[in-house]
């Protein structure tokens, strides 16, 4: 089969011929219909990720889209999308023709969404709901902060803010390109973040744009300067929520802001859900996208192209999510 396979820590997947995979007793086959690249596959590929080096060579591909081909007669046949644990645990991902899972990492699909946006959303969705739903737990009426808004994350988790109830919905984000993002995804006010920011004068700007009160929820996948300006911005009783650190490792927390207002600043990850809960977040958050609810800006290419496009993402260059169709 054709696959985009590892071969050296550090340097991007190349488009080869690769042995089929045999899948072992209780999994399933997957004929794989579209695959994303996410900054997880670029973190274990890197050989410097807390699950240490993968074996070479190996297939990433840590989720993605496809048809059951081989498994239990009531799963063959069936459109899913799948997880893996390529570059995380022995063995290959869904970055190939063919792959081999669980069925327990399987979700079974029955919304009418294309396979290639279904990969986009993916995981990235599941973490945008599960932050303010079951996390935040958002009340309705209540403003929601969403840093880093045009990305995957940021963008689901401004349409999601607002089917959710919130009363208003403040994105944040560096490029113009984002910002727009941001905006058509209906942020009711995008403000600019810039090299230059500081904490105190960002969170004036946050809680102005909250209508003075301040943040009664913060996405945060950045870290960084906006996530502590953000904790700075919390209104009475307001959480923070950080899922990610992708403007820098650590975030300041003033603790007199979080005592005086009673505030939290609490962490998340996809890894701390069931099975069953990733099941029904993303069959909810696939059924608002197939009304047009939910949406996440993506670029379809052929696997063929695993190389370049995998170095773009690793550069930023990439203008969103780029999903891969064998």
């Amino acid at each position: 089969m054709r696959a985009a396979v590892v071969t050296a820590h550090g340097r991007p997947p190349a488009a080869a011929e690769h042995p089929d995979p045999t899948p072992a007793p209780g999994q399933v086959l997957v004929e794989v219909t579209a695959v994303p690249i996410t900054p997880l596959d670029l973190l274990c590929a890197s050989g410097t990720s807390y699950f240490g080096a993968p074996t070479l060579p190996y297939v990433p591909g840590v989720q993605g889209v496809g048809v059951v081909r081989e498994g239990p007669s009531h799963l063959v046949g069936r459109r899913v999308w799948f997880a893996s644990t390529a570059g995380m645990a022995p063995g290959d991902g869904g970055m190939a023709e063919l792959t081999a899972v669980s069925p327990a990492d399987l979700v079974p699909l029955h919304a009418d969404v294309p396979d290639p946006v279904v990969a986009a959303l993916g995981l990235s969705a599941v973490a945008a709901w599960e932050v303010l739903q079951g996390r935040a737990r958002l009340l309705p009426g209540e403003c929601v902060v969403v840093l880093g808004a045009g990305g995957v994350v940021g963008q689901v988790a401004v349409q999601s803010a607002r089917l959710l109830g919130a009363r208003r919905v403040v994105a944040l984000a560096r490029s113009a390109t984002a910002r727009e993002a941001a905006a058509r995804r209906g942020a009711d006010e995008v403000l600019a973040l810039g090299d230059d920011d500081e904490p105190t004068a960002l969170a004036a700007r946050i809680r102005d744009a909250c209508g003075g009160d301040g943040a009664d929820v913060v996405v945060d996948p950045l870290a960084g300067v906006a996530a502590s300006a953000a904790v700075l911005a919390l209104a009475p009783g307001g959480r923070l929520v950080n899922l990610g650190s992708s403007a820098g490792a650590t975030l300041a927390v003033d603790s007199a802001a979080v005592r005086s207002r009673s505030a939290a600043v609490l962490g998340y990850t996809n890894n701390a859900l069931t099975a069953e809960r990733r099941e029904e977040v993303l069959t909810t958050v696939l059924a608002h996208a197939a009304r047009g609810r939910i949406g996440v800006d993506h670029t379809v290419r052929p696997l063929a192209d695993v190389a370049e496009a995998w170095q773009q993402v690793r550069e930023g260059t990439a203008r969103d999510r780029v999903v891969l169709v064998p």
